[in-house]
């Protein structure tokens, strides 16, 4: 793919308000984009955090409230703002609730993919990225999975959702010859991660004194993937030229168990973390690990945030608004 960063897009981010989106807005307006933010503010956590994402992010950026299943709205702000790119991060997120609540999963995360792609299709965009997962591949077993060889078994609804997302945005690459890039976000962490999410929930209970609960043996382990690492990730997809259909791994390509992830959050606390290991749950993988060789070379890609550095920054800016953060849900 050949640089395409001095082309000026027309970028719809849906999801904009949430953990990736209200960093990557930021970056796309400072890399000199025109840049159109959409959220419905979903019941999965609490309005009042996106909220204070969106402010934390500044007003660098237009912001519409919205399903993106809502085919008048988008298809209003896709041609009223002339949008040529659309970055679809919305989505129902999270693996074990998906499991109690599958339906809405496939309802917003495949429908509301369809629904987007065929307002696209009807208007002037030219490049669709849809934000998918690495539980898409279920589990990798230690081995780096790697986006055309590895098969993809999700073990969730929520993965399966992305999957079938996938093969949505597959159809309409080869029907309509709409350039879609897939990228599988690998265990994303980092500040205004949202409140559900481990990194999170971990330091939360420690800095409180209350016990963690650890599903399994706590050697699991997870490829995580700071914040401005994926953003690097999706800017450069929405500033290269792309052809067809590409499925991308973002990641950190170094995984790290659970327990070491939580020594070091307590280190950075300088409190103790008391453990309370649970049974097993089902749809988690052992091991998530991503391989980030086709990042590499269609994107420039190229993790730069270790996992020390990552859980130092992420308890700094819990630590700075933990008064607010302690009633956040």
């Amino acid at each position: 793919m050949e640089n395409g960063s001095a082309v000026k897009r027309n970028i719809l981010v849906t999801g904009a308000a949430g953990f990736i989106g209200s960093h990557l807005v930021p970056r796309l307006v400072n890399n000199g984009h025109r840049v159109i933010g959409l959220d419905n503010f979903d019941t999965y956590y609490d309005a009042e955090f996106k909220q204070s994402n969106l402010k934390e992010a500044g007003a660098q950026a237009r912001f519409v409230q919205a399903d993106i299943r809502d085919e008048t709205i988008i298809r209003s702000v896709l041609s009223g703002h002339n949008i040529d790119t659309v970055i679809h991060l919305a989505a129902r997120p999270g693996v074990r609730l998906s499991l109690a609540e599958p339906l809405p999963y496939f309802q917003i995360n495949v429908e509301g993919t369809a629904a987007l792609l065929q307002a696209c299709r009807n208007s002037s965009v030219e490049r669709f990225i849809f934000a998918s997962s690495s539980s898409v591949y279920g589990d990798s077993e230690g081995i780096p999975a790697v986006e055309d060889v590895t098969p993809l078994r999700p073990l969730s609804p929520y993965g399966a959702s992305k999957v079938a997302g996938e093969a949505v945005c597959y159809t309409y690459s080869r029907l309509y010859d709409m350039p879609i890039l897939a990228l599988r976000f690998f265990t994303v962490y980092g500040p205004r991660q949202r409140p559900d999410m481990a990194i999170h929930k971990f330091t939360k209970l420690i800095d409180a004194g209350d016990e963690i609960p650890v599903f399994g043996d706590g050697l699991q382990q997870r490829d995580f993937t700071y914040i401005s690492d994926i953003v690097d990730g999706v800017a450069a997809g929405a500033e290269r030229t792309l052809v067809g259909f590409q499925a991308v791994n973002l990641g950190g390509a170094s995984p790290v168990d659970v327990l070491t992830v939580i020594e070091l959050i307590a280190r950075n606390l300088r409190k103790e973390a008391r453990i309370s290991f649970q049974p097993l749950q089902p749809g988690e993988p052992t091991t998530t690990f991503a391989n980030v060789s086709k990042a590499g070379a269609l994107l420039g890609f190229e993790p730069k945030v270790g996992i020390e550095e990552g859980i130092s920054n992420f308890v700094a800016w819990y630590k700075e608004r933990r008064n607010v953060l302690v009633g956040a849900s």
